[in-house]
């Protein structure tokens, strides 16, 4: 069935990527009426057999790719000899963009950099995505996320202690932020074309993505040459905008950060008006000074009841608070099912498989995934065809 989404219909994208981040922002465009075409080596993308990597049986369905690679059109090509070279350049100049995530250094070794490409297709709009960039001495280092998003632009040590080990990084987050922020890009070079006529080359980076997505501590950096370190819980110097455990164990977030407006009424939500008279407590600067204290008194006060308790309250008060889900609740909760957070897709050779949505609505076009997930040059023949190649 195809998507109703159509905002990309006619767009044409080839994609030589990998992983995740360049794969993603292809993902977001197929999702988006886009015809994706995934050129893929012999071997096929690594991501395909990240399971079978990891050490897990190779036969488990595999919801990693799924998620980033559903409805596009995967053609293999070799490369590395002259039939698959001129493919690749037939394939271009049908393209409206081409997408890859492949490191400079082979591109350019391929004819496929930047400069080459755009020199023969002036009109096609390039989006690279790196790990630490073009230019500079280490633009030819690799990188996953935890590297160039994660710790190199400093989000692994500024979301701990300053005495802590640095926090770790769940797979795909630093990617897929990066492939939105090279979708973003893309769109931006393909509207200036629709007035210039000419494409333009679109670079997005992990570590600029990391960068800038930090961009408060980093701009405060900048700016003052130093930086509140991140604090333990029970020493949050707002303890308004804290976690907090109730009764039934369950964690949740109060997140109160105008402070003297949401505190009267969490008071009102907890029953105890008498702590506006506490001096210690009195106003924002107050809680703040005294924040060990204010933290311990919350705590006491909400370990007392269960969530759904503290839930009804808090609601009842106007109360700006969120749980602390698990993803076995995430998976559950009734809102995330109302916005449209989670599709089935198909999946060669088995049942359809739950996925997760593309994070933009477009009112009246609710998404349906037009084409399952591909086999590895499952689409080659097709493709080939349309171009006037013989399979």
């Amino acid at each position: 069935m195809a998507s109703d989404v159509q905002v990309l219909n006619g767009i044409r994208v080839v994609e030589m990527t990998v992983w995740v981040a360049g794969p993603s922002a292809g993902g977001i465009m197929s999702d988006w009426g886009a015809d994706v075409i995934k050129v893929e080596p012999p071997s096929g993308d690594p991501q395909r057999d990240i399971y079978k990597a990891l050490g897990y049986r190779d036969d488990l369905p595999n919801p990693s790719f799924g998620l980033d690679n559903r409805g596009k059109r995967s053609v293999v090509l070799d490369l590395t000899g002259a039939d698959g070279r001129e493919a690749m350049e037939k394939l271009l100049e049908t393209a409206d963009v081409f997408l890859t995530n492949m490191r400079p250094a082979a591109l350019e070794k391929l004819g496929l950099d930047a400069d080459q490409v755009t020199a023969r297709h002036p009109r096609l709009v390039y989006t690279t995505i790196t790990g630490y960039g073009i230019g500079g001495e280490e633009s030819w280092r690799p990188g996953y996320d935890i590297g160039a998003f994660w710790a190199r632009p400093g989000l692994a040590r500024n979301m701990a202690p300053r005495d802590a080990a640095p926090v770790g990084l769940r797979s795909g987050i630093g990617d897929h932020t990066t492939g939105i922020t090279a979708l973003a890009g893309t769109m931006g070079a393909l509207v200036e074309r629709g007035r210039t006529g000419r494409g333009r080359v679109v670079e997005a980076s992990l570590l600029r993505t990391g960068v800038y997505v930090n961009g408060w501590d980093t701009s405060t950096q900048l700016n003052f040459g130093r930086l509140e370190s991140a604090k333990p819980r029970d020493n949050a110097p707002i303890p308004l905008v804290n976690s907090y455990q109730a009764g039934d164990g369950r964690w949740f977030w109060l997140i109160g950060l105008e402070a003297d407006r949401h505190f009267p009424g969490l008071l009102a939500a907890i029953d105890r008006p008498d702590l506006a008279r506490d001096e210690r407590f009195a106003d924002a600067k107050a809680r703040k000074t005294n924040n060990q204290a204010f933290i311990a008194e919350l705590d006491e006060i909400l370990a007392a009841q269960p969530l759904d308790h503290w839930a009804e309250r808090f609601d009842a008060h106007d109360v700006w608070w969120a749980p602390a889900q698990s993803m076995a609740e995430v998976v559950e909760d009734p809102q995330m099912h109302a916005v449209g957070a989670f599709i089935e897709i198909e999946n060669p050779g088995g049942d359809p498989i739950p996925s997760v949505n593309s994070p933009i609505t477009f009112r009246g076009s609710p998404l349906r995934v037009g084409r399952p997930i591909p086999r590895l040059g499952e689409h080659t023949a097709e493709v080939l065809a349309e171009l006037g190649i013989e399979p």
